[in-house]
């Protein structure tokens, strides 16, 4: 069929080398066009048809291949095979330009099958996101390194076919070189590391709430990749921190609270202690009708009676025997009134506690979980719950320790 187009060129009255020439231009044009039809069918109906087949199904992972389109970047392999077996008939006549066409045939298909491959462990990863396990289990770290190992190797075979180089000579050379790459790499072989670790030990995953004064991260997880951890602080700021500092630095996870069910409340708030003092009877029966002390005061009255009758206890001196105090029943009014509370956890740890007195007062400490673990109504509940203290204080005589201000010493002058 050379020939024939030769003859036929030649009779046109072109030269013998004008008529190779144009020859050659004609196999380049319609292989040329071969190689795009082929393309277009492989594109517009056979990768049509298989999605369409794979749409139909019931499964989903399956729809991810085409969402990461795999498919889709495999028909360029057509195109680039049906040049790498016509690069012999095509450049027949210039058989130095024939290597030169395989070495770039060869390095589109290596770069179409490394794309390819990175399509392929991008679809396995969203496969396996899908699943229960990747909640608490992620692999990002692997998928990266993987990344890297399919993209270094690649780069490799690139580098031996165009330099006509051994590829198990390019890789034994690479062992002198075995320090620059370490310093290199140092970040990425460290991640990788920290990310074995933290996905094994189940440190940290994507979602978790965590606290990092030291990186100046508060807020949740985004992303664990190879080399960083993206957190989305609680003003939207993002921070990253590198992924081997989870390890080397200590950091804070909330997802026990979040697990929980409950969120802490510890807040104490300052008795002045002058205001302390023993209950007479007419605060008693005033305390007996609050609701949530009656029983309390009922029982406790009579526990006390008891034991003074008891003991010949002598009531005329207060100091003698045991006697209600009003800030005894304030701590167990306020552990009446947060067991009553409805958004307070009764099943958790549960404490309304008096601490050590100091300069400041008497503190009296709030240890209790709220049901809410929401940021803006858990402040919500922890302000009505110590809003509702400041305010009923009083019906129990007893007043709040703060620093003198301005205003108290105004009231000093004359």
């Amino acid at each position: 069929m050379d020939t024939k187009i030769i003859e036929w060129l030649i009779s046109l009255g072109v030269t013998e080398n004008l008529a190779i020439l144009l020859k050659t231009l004609i196999y380049v044009i319609l292989f040329g066009l071969i190689s795009f039809l082929a393309n277009f069918i492989t594109k517009k109906i056979i990768i049509r048809a298989i999605e369409a087949v794979i749409h139909r199904t019931k499964n989903t992972w399956d729809d991810i291949f085409i969402k990461e389109k795999v498919f889709s970047r495999l028909s360029h392999l057509v195109p680039a095979l049906i040049i790498l077996f016509s690069a012999d008939l095509i450049f027949k006549d210039y058989p130095n330009l024939i290597p030169f066409v395989n070495k770039a045939a060869y390095f589109y298909i290596i770069i179409i099958i490394m794309i390819v491959l990175n399509s392929v462990i991008l679809t396995l990863n969203s496969i396996y996101d899908t699943l229960p396990i990747s909640e608490s289990r992620h692999i990002k770290g692997y998928v990266q390194v993987v990344q890297i190992i399919v993209m270094f190797t690649g780069s490799m075979i690139i580098i031996s076919v165009v330099f006509d180089a051994e590829l198990k000579g390019l890789f034994l050379g690479l062992g002198t070189f075995a320090a620059v790459l370490m310093l290199v790499f140092k970040d990425t072989i460290l991640g990788f590391v920290a990310s074995i670790q933290v996905s094994m030990n189940n440190m940290v995953n994507p979602g978790d709430w965590i606290s990092m004064p030291g990186r100046k991260a508060d807020g949740v997880v985004l992303e664990i990749n190879l080399n960083t951890v993206k957190v989305q602080n609680w003003d939207k700021t993002i921070s990253t921190i590198p992924t081997y500092a989870l390890v080397s630095e200590s950091f804070q996870n909330w997802r026990g609270m979040e697990e929980s069910g409950g969120r802490r409340i510890k807040r104490s708030i300052n008795i002045d202690m002058t205001s302390v003092k023993f209950c007479s009877e007419e605060m008693i029966q005033r305390f007996k009708k609050i609701q949530v002390l009656n029983n309390y005061i009922d029982a406790k009255g009579k526990e006390i009676n008891e034991f003074n009758e008891k003991h010949n206890v002598d009531p005329s001196v207060l100091a003698n025997g045991r006697r209600m105090t009003n800030l005894g029943n304030f701590r167990k009014y306020m552990e009446g009134y947060l067991h009553a509370h409805p958004l307070i956890h009764d099943n958790m740890t549960f404490l309304v506690r008096q601490l050590q007195p100091n300069d400041k007062g008497i503190p009296i400490e709030i240890y209790v979980f709220s049901r809410d673990q929401e940021w803006a109504n858990y402040e919500a509940i922890q302000a009505d719950i110590f809003d509702h203290i400041l305010a009923v204080l009083p019906e129990f005589e007893l007043k709040v320790f703060q620093n003198p201000t301005g205003s108290d010493f105004s009231n000093l002058l004359p």
